[in-house]
């Protein structure tokens, strides 16, 4: 467009040339054409427009928001109108106590106040896209700065509302699930009002008073150790119902022997052992004493 209107200034000079008494008067229709061409091409230039990938093109037309949204690709526009590109790829806003990890250069962690009023501080990150369809309202009433204006007021906010309702030791632990899933209701529903659309809250981390971490770390030492003893128990018990078991299992045996035995067929168990060992080829003499018991004697 800029080159249109250098044509145009040109056409006009061309003009006043020619009705000039000047030597120069004799170029006025070179430069005449001269301009027309600028103006042809500077116009056939404005109003062919590429919009790239990931972004949407908002015309305005003498400070005035137009309500169509021109998408990524190859368009033919009024040459007259300013286009203004925005982002709709995922964005994201990280708002951390590490100095290099945020968008704000320093420690940008939020801190909040729990039920219990403690001072909890809390790194979040929140991935967000810019709904195509809303990119004219947002132009009209926000601006470009609407990262400033809704990304990051909205979102400290909902960390501030939202963390009071819990202690610091819930939001650390068994709560804190339940606390991502509140704050993520809550900027999805603001963001929405404001032309922009929530992909997911991460709370990259949850910091507590050092007195806090200290108290925190030693009940889950407390409860590891009762854990310990626990198995250590179970493992005795098991112990003495084995062992229990075994006794059983002997007394069971010595009162079928005590009471299954008599002393004939004792006695005649004991002959047929005394026949077996004197048939072995390695028995030589049998020596029958007194006891009811034979003594045998071998070769080795």
């Amino acid at each position: 467009m800029f080159l249109a209107i250098v044509g145009i200034i040109v056409f006009v000079i061309s003009t006043i040339l020619k009705r000039s008494a000047q030597p120069g008067a004799r170029f006025s229709n070179i430069v005449k054409i001269a301009g027309i061409g600028m103006i042809a091409i500077g116009l056939l230039t404005a109003m062919f427009k590429v919009i790239q990938p990931g972004k949407v093109g908002v015309q305005v037309l003498f400070g005035k928001v137009q309500g169509n949204v021109l998408e990524s690709g190859l368009h033919i526009v009024n040459p007259l109108v300013d286009i203004t590109d925005f982002n709709v790829q995922t964005q994201n806003y990280t708002m951390s106590a590490t100095h290099s990890e945020g968008e704000v250069q320093g420690d940008d962690a939020i801190r909040v106040l729990s039920s219990d009023g403690l001072e909890v501080t809390i790194d979040l990150s929140v991935l967000y896209k810019v709904d195509a369809v809303k990119a004219p309202f947002i132009l009209q009433n926000i601006g470009m700065d609407y990262v400033d204006k809704i990304v990051r007021t909205v979102s400290r906010t909902a960390i501030r509302d939202n963390a009071v309702a819990y202690t610091a030791v819930d939001l650390y632990s068994t709560k804190r699930q339940e606390f991502q899933e509140k704050i993520n209701h809550t900027i999805a529903v603001s963001f929405a009002k404001n032309g922009l659309m929530v992909q997911q809250i991460l709370i990259r981390n949850i910091s507590l008073p050092a007195s806090v971490r200290a108290s925190i770390e030693s009940k889950i030492q407390a409860e590891q150790d009762a854990q310990k003893m626990q198995f250590v128990l179970q493992k005795e018990r098991q112990e003495a119902d084995r062992k229990r078991v075994e006794a059983q299992g002997i007394a069971d045996y010595q009162k079928i022997l005590s009471t299954g035995l008599s002393d004939k067929q004792l006695q005649y168990e004991s002959i047929k052992a005394q026949k077996d060992i004197a048939l072995s080829p390695n028995t030589k003499i049998i020596i029958m004493g007194n006891s009811k018991t034979p003594v045998m004697l071998s070769d080795k």
